[in-house]
């Protein structure tokens, strides 16, 4: 009993720490993501003052009109609250770094990682080494990811412990064997990736893991606000689970993968994994989290009123019309969640996303993607046609008259 109680003790506080570290790994993340957008958007860029020119810089008053208009912060006291947990991170300074509290005024600012200053701890490298292993495995083709059998359950996009040490020496990582178990248990311990029954530390075997953070997932800004952390476990295919909140209080409202604000529209695809343990009913993730949570409800219910057949989306003088959108990735995706089966429908559009901006709505239903007629195919195999193709998607709907 006494060692039961000892082992839960260092199990408790394994789970603490890779808790705490996946906090930070979510503002450098969400950091990250707002660098990108914002240099895409052109918000950073040289500036002039005093006859000085400041390089790869943001005027702050500019950016929290830019929050506001992308639905980032609903008002400016949030904007700089947001801003200003960038700074408290080390992810933003003021150019000068006379100010260390972000103002809303004509200041510069500057993300650290375009001018070298980002301060590369031992656990931000690890976290990064982290993201860089996961960005490969989601590039390059390869067996690694697979549903697997663990125990008496299947587990979806798991990695062989031995596969994945051949792999990381394979690719140069690491040196050793020795070496890449190492990097296998410090992914772990820092919440990167997990055991799918969360009974094992990563060890060379043929034990199953999963990677628990999905570095591709778009964060909302408003994320960094919530000081709790996420209280609902991320699942694999987080970017196409709507979530939903169980509260005492009966509230039903749909929200981000972290429930910090009651939002409308769900955060839109972006590149990220289309595959899902999520189907077009039952709608519950089996993704395991360090806690021991119960699954996580996901799509409770489709926004579509009635499903319809492709015969009845193709019948002449029917009330549907035939739209196409042309919709270019911005940095990171494409911004909607394809669900259902034969056909798939859209079921959620991120109102700041390129498919907004191309007209897609919720409720059409997909009848091509990049000329390939998918009326017969699930949402599963639709969503990994865009996810392998290319940046620009050409995509034709049916809309109801």
């Amino acid at each position: 009993m006494v060692l039961e109680r000892e082992m839960d003790g260092i199990g408790n506080t394994m789970q603490k720490k890779a808790a705490e570290l996946e906090r930070m790994a979510e503002v450098l993340v969400t950091g990250e993501q707002l660098r990108l957008r914002l240099h895409e958007g052109k918000v950073i860029k040289d500036r002039r003052h005093h006859l000085r020119t400041y390089p790869n810089c943001f005027v702050a008053k500019e950016l929290i009109d830019w929050l506001i208009e992308h639905k980032e912060a609903s008002d400016r006291d949030t904007a700089i609250k947001i801003m200003q947990k960038l700074s408290d991170q080390s992810i933003i300074h003021h150019v000068c770094d006379e100010h260390r509290e972000f103002k809303d005024m004509k200041l510069f600012y500057r993300f650290r990682k375009d001018d070298g200053t980002f301060p590369l701890d031992n656990e931000a490298k690890v976290f990064m080494r982290g993201q860089r292993i996961y960005e490969k495995l989601m590039n390059t083709e390869n067996n690694l990811l697979q549903t697997r059998e663990e125990e008496g359950g299947n587990f979806e996009r798991t990695l062989v412990a031995s596969e994945f040490i051949d792999w990381l020496l394979q690719e140069g990582e690491m040196a050793t064997r020795e070496e890449a178990e190492q990097l296998g248990r410090r992914l772990l311990e820092h919440g990167i990736i997990q055991h799918v029954t969360n009974k094992h530390h990563f060890v060379d075997g043929a034990l199953l893991y999963q990677f628990r953070m999905n570095f591709r997932r778009r964060r909302r800004l408003i994320e960094l606000l919530n000081e709790r952390g996420r209280s609902i476990p991320e699942s694999h295919d987080s970017p196409f689970c709507l979530r939903k909140q169980n509260s005492d209080g009966g509230n039903t409202s749909f929200l981000s993968v972290s429930p910090t604000k009651e939002i409308k529209v769900v955060v839109g695809v972006r590149r990220s994994s289309m595959s899902s343990s999520c189907g077009s009913s039952g709608y519950y993730s089996s993704s395991p989290t360090l806690g021991s949570s119960p699954p996580v409800l996901c799509n409770p219910k489709s926004v579509l009123k009635r499903q319809v057949s492709p015969e009845e989306l193709q019948t002449p003088g029917g009330p549907y019309i035939k739209k196409t959108f042309t919709i270019v990735g911005d940095a990171v995706g494409w911004g909607f969640v394809v669900r259902g089966n034969k056909p798939c429908h859209i079921q959620a559009v991120d109102p700041s996303g390129p498919a907004a901006a191309a007209g897609m709505k919720v409720c059409q239903f997909v009848v091509s993607v990049n000329g390939l007629n998918v009326l017969s195919l699930d949402y599963r195999t639709v969503s990994n046609l865009i996810l392998t193709g290319p940046r620009t998607v050409v995509m034709e709907v049916m809309e109801e008259v």
